[in-house]
């Protein structure tokens, strides 16, 4: 288990610092975005801007978080961030916001995200010992869940009463704190063997997508994980179509399916590490793989609201149990240098497979009945449980993955 004192802790705050001000904007940017336009292509353009910067620069950002060192690069990183919100929120203060403004700061803010997210990915490993990485995992994507959905969010109304500026302001100060935290851990600098004459970041990054492919297990998992979460994105564009159209549940239904997938994120956050030790990385991935098919199949068959919270609340608990599993395997599996490019491969294919599974569900749904994008999840989430069975049998007793002879 990863001590609290010292550098994981701090690592740990900044994070959910950082998260609950991102669940701030993230919840008030699209009202604002409303309150600036009618215009659906605009406001859609925002989420959009948000998404862009990791297919455009997600690759780059894991080949400069291995050059660098990942602490000073992550505060840095946001300090930079602090400095944007605090100029955003004046401008929405003083009624000077734009819609272009909007689209510019999600692009921006996401483009530093890439260097921060893959930069924290590669720090953890030397912040905690490696048989940690686990449960170190586990707190943080539970800590960041909780602050995201059970407190960041439910207060931006309280936030926005105060002054329309409110929201950002306060993820401006979650930054600068976030950021202080992180420069105040204390890590040796990371050690990396003299870079060969004529290294340029393109072969960097070809390195890293070399180490990943040429990885079994590796390999195995980042195929699975980019066609489930094309999956994902089906579920998330359409989940509003099923539970209000099909199931004819209003906006309070809406939140209670919501709430409950949040509830179950947590609670599979807090048993992933018990779960996986007990079972195994790869046969979890497997068998929750499984559950998770199961669980779409009851959304796009079985009428009823309560049929459909109980499927969300588990298929909640079983996705966070995933990517815990998932990071820690590759965080385990790879080599330090190596941890930023190889992370950055994992979240380019993940952000690349959901919008376009957003849109995909969108068409079927429009085509053949709102309850079949969830019957195409389904089926997507079967090809990822296939692409998983090569890894099978190449894990340690302890379900570590092994490397590759």
């Amino acid at each position: 288990m990863p001590a609290w004192r010292g550098g994981f802790g701090r690592l740990w705050t900044a994070a959910v610092v950082s998260r609950f001000g991102d669940a701030l904007r993230g919840a008030a940017l699209p009202l604002l975005a409303y309150g600036l336009t009618d215009s659906p292509l605009l406001i859609s353009l925002v989420t959009a801007a948000g998404l862009a910067p990791w297919l455009l620069f997600g690759l780059l950002g894991g080949a400069v978080a291995d050059r660098v060192d990942q602490r000073r690069a992550m505060w840095a990183v946001d300090t930079v961030r602090a400095l944007l919100m605090a100029a955003f929120a004046v401008l929405v203060a003083t009624g000077h916001a734009s819609i272009a403004l909007l689209i510019l700061l999600a692009f921006a803010l996401t483009a530093l995200q890439t260097l921060f997210d893959n930069a924290a990915t590669a720090l953890l490993p030397s912040v905690v010992p490696r048989a940690a990485l686990g449960s170190a995992n586990a707190r943080l994507m539970t800590g960041q869940e909780a602050a995201h959905r059970f407190v960041g969010a439910p207060l931006v109304p309280v936030l926005l009463g105060l002054g329309l500026a409110a929201p950002y302001a306060v993820d401006a100060a979650s930054y600068l704190l976030a950021a202080a935290l992180v420069a105040s851990v204390r890590t040796a600098a990371p050690e990396r063997d003299p870079r060969p004459p004529g290294a340029t970041l393109r072969r960097d990054i070809a390195d890293g997508l070399r180490a990943l492919w040429q990885h079994p297990v590796l390999r195995s998992l980042c195929l699975s994980t980019a066609v489930c979460n094309i999956a994902i994105g089906a579920l998330i564009g359409t989940l509003v179509l099923l539970v209000k159209g099909r199931l004819g549940a209003g906006d309070t239904g809406y939140a209670l399916v919501i709430t409950v997938y949040g509830v179950g994120t947590v609670v599979g956050g807090l048993l992933a590490s018990r779960i996986t030790d007990r079972l195994g990385r790869t046969r979890v991935l497997l068998a929750g793989g499984l559950v998770q098919t199961g669980c779409l199949l009851a959304l796009g068959t079985l009428p009823g609201l309560p049929a459909a919270t109980v499927a969300l609340g588990i298929f909640g608990f079983v996705g966070m149990v995933w990517n815990v599993t998932e990071v820690t395997m590759m965080q385990q599996a790879t080599p330090p240098e190596l941890l930023g490019r190889v992370g950055a491969a994992f979240r380019t294919a993940s952000v690349a497979g959901a919008p376009a599974g957003a849109v995909l569900g969108g068409a079927v749904a429009g085509a053949w009945g709102l309850n079949t994008p969830m019957l195409l999840a389904a089926g997507l989430f079967l090809g990822g449980v296939a692409a998983l069975i090569p890894a099978l049998g190449r894990e340690d007793s302890r379900g570590t993955p092994r490397t590759r002879a």
